[in-house]
């Protein structure tokens, strides 16, 4: 059984189609399909039933598709063990990380990385941090850079940066001239957030919670730039990590409460690690060093 039919597979499984198989491959759409036809003959099982454009996996496919995966995973960790052989920092180093980060913790890391590893390739994914973890489980990533929740064998999380949060309002909200709120007060106006399954929502859920109030949510988009705009046009309130903020939103100070994220890298702890990958977690741990940004 080919490997590059197997790849094919699972594209196509991840993807809901061929054709975008065929852009995550880097292939043409009939090459991805003349590779499955090849391994369904192979196999003796037809993997995929087609609809139209339409592509669902038979019971033959979702029964393969978890040992794919595994198969697949086992070979890059193979490939990954044999290259860090020669100690040369290079091949693909496959990240993802939040756009927050990539904006604001990640370009002076990045900038030196490059310059320091020419001959390695970066493919950055910008993923939620939920999604993140969950890439880096199943073997898709090497390495996520995110917000840190909690973290259970065999993932690895290690925190780097320390990230404040603030409630802010716009300029006009009726909040705002006091400069001051209770969790009480936030609590009787709407409010935009990360979604509920974000590591950051629960930070903000759970800290009202345990003043047995709840967030009024007015709407939800786990992009913190758009967070921004919304609160600082007044639609609601909103919590910013301190890194963003400026005269577009006010501060609203709250006796009592300090909320703050972690962030830092995700990997898991039974798979080899690229030479490519351990060089830019030394960065990365000596960025979280203290004096360092």
């Amino acid at each position: 059984m080919e490997l590059a039919g197997l790849e094919a597979f699972v594209a196509v499984a991840e993807s809901n189609g061929f054709s975008a198989a065929g852009e995550r491959l880097r292939l043409t759409q009939p090459a991805v399909s003349k590779r499955i036809a090849a391994l369904e003959q192979h196999l003796g099982r037809r993997l995929f039933d087609r609809v139209g454009r339409e592509v669902a996996l038979t019971e033959a496919g979702r029964a393969l598709l978890p040992r794919a995966r595994r198969i697949l995973a086992e070979m890059d960790d193979t490939r990954r063990a044999l290259g860090n052989l020669d100690q040369a920092v290079g091949g693909r180093l496959t990240l993802a990380t939040s756009h927050h980060i990539g904006l604001h913790r990640l370009p002076p890391l990045l900038r030196g990385f490059i310059r320091s590893h020419p001959q390695a390739a970066v493919d950055i994914r910008f993923l939620d941090s939920e999604h993140a973890w969950s890439e880096v489980l199943h073997g898709r990533l090497e390495l996520a850079i995110t917000t840190l929740g909690p973290a259970a064998p065999p993932l690895h999380a290690v925190p780097v940066w320390d990230d404040p949060l603030e409630f802010v309002v716009a300029p006009d909200h009726p909040l705002a001239a006091r400069r001051r709120a209770s969790l009480r007060d936030l609590a009787a106006h709407p409010a935009v957030l990360p979604d509920p399954s974000t590591f950051t929502h629960r930070i903000v859920a759970e800290r009202f919670a345990a003043d047995g109030l709840s967030v009024r949510l007015h709407m939800t988009t786990n992009a913190m730039e758009t967070l921004k705009m919304l609160a600082g046009v007044g639609l609601a309130w909103s919590v910013l990590p301190h890194t963003m903020l400026d005269d577009s939103t006010v501060v609203l100070r709250v006796p009592g409460v300090r909320l703050r994220r972690r962030l830092g890298y995700v990997t898991h702890g039974g798979r080899t690690l690229s030479n490519a990958a351990r060089a830019f977690m030394a960065l990365l741990d000596a960025a979280a060093k203290p004096g360092t940004s």
